[in-house]
């Protein structure tokens, strides 16, 4: 009961924030005369939300489903290499010049040429832009906790005659999992990003980006909104079941705040 009255207590304030915000905004909405085109009231908003909610949450179904897809791929793939990588120091040393620069591409810009490779109408150019903006926030924090072990560990293991394998196993990847957590933490809205704003570029009808999209041309912006509302939600559950899987698996660690 004390664990759900810690919980509680925190979100209060948060919850608090929120109301106080909608109506601070349906408010400002009125008194500002502000154009519906530029800002909806957050009851237009609420209303079209209830109204379309079979299509919108289809549609954010069949873009989930894309995330999904991209985040599983591309997280995989990330750890796959990361293990590769910390495993050969010069080829590290080799590979991650360039990782570093092509993390610093914007991904989001090769979406048309994604759609050219693939069918527009199909989920896979989405998948790819999810995957490949999932990619290299995993690959990074994934070396970084595997090379981040204390040189006192890989020691002692070796002083029990243990092999890398061993090492990797029982030190190394336990070691990594708070960093690749958080990664994977930030690859979840990545990729829900990736595949709302890929669907720009051209989708099937089903996606919630060309919902979007439409509903923004045909002067539906309350729909719009709506369908930024089901996004958002998709992709806070996304972060959420992430984070419970963390704390699931390293449910071995230390809780910062614990016994305060």
């Amino acid at each position: 009961m004390s664990f759900v009255a810690n919980r509680l207590r925190d979100w209060v304030p948060a919850a608090a924030f929120l109301v106080l915000g909608l109506v601070a905004w349906q408010v400002l909405v009125s008194v500002l005369s502000i154009q519906r085109f530029l800002l909806p009231k957050p009851t237009q908003i609420a209303s079209a939300f209830w109204n379309e909610r079979h299509s919108l949450w289809s549609a954010g179904w069949f873009t989930f489903q894309e995330a999904v897809g991209g985040f599983v791929i591309g997280s995989a793939v990330a750890i796959l290499v990361g293990l590769v990588l910390a495993r050969w120091k010069p080829l590290r040393s080799a590979v991650m010049p360039y990782a570093i620069a092509a993390n610093a591409v914007p991904i989001i810009a090769f979406a048309p040429i994604t759609n050219a490779w693939f069918s527009p109408l199909s989920k896979s150019s989405k998948i790819a832009i999810a995957a490949v903006l999932c990619f290299f926030p995993v690959l990074v924090n994934t070396i970084r906790g595997l090379t981040s072990v204390r040189p006192e560990s890989i020691e002692l293991m070796r002083s029990y005659a243990a092999g890398e394998i061993e090492i990797f196993r029982r030190v190394r990847v336990p070691a990594a999992l708070p960093y690749i957590f958080t990664a994977l933490k930030v690859a979840s809205v990545l990729a829900m990003i990736g595949a709302i704003v890929g669907e720009y570029f051209g989708g099937s009808i089903e996606a919630l980006g060309v919902q979007i999209k439409n509903s923004a041309s045909l002067f539906q912006f309350e729909t719009a909104w709506a369908a930024i509302l089901v996004a958002c939600l998709l992709g806070i559950a996304f972060y959420l079941a992430v984070a419970l899987a963390e704390r699931i698996v390293t449910r071995w660690q230390p809780t910062p705040g614990r016994g305060e």
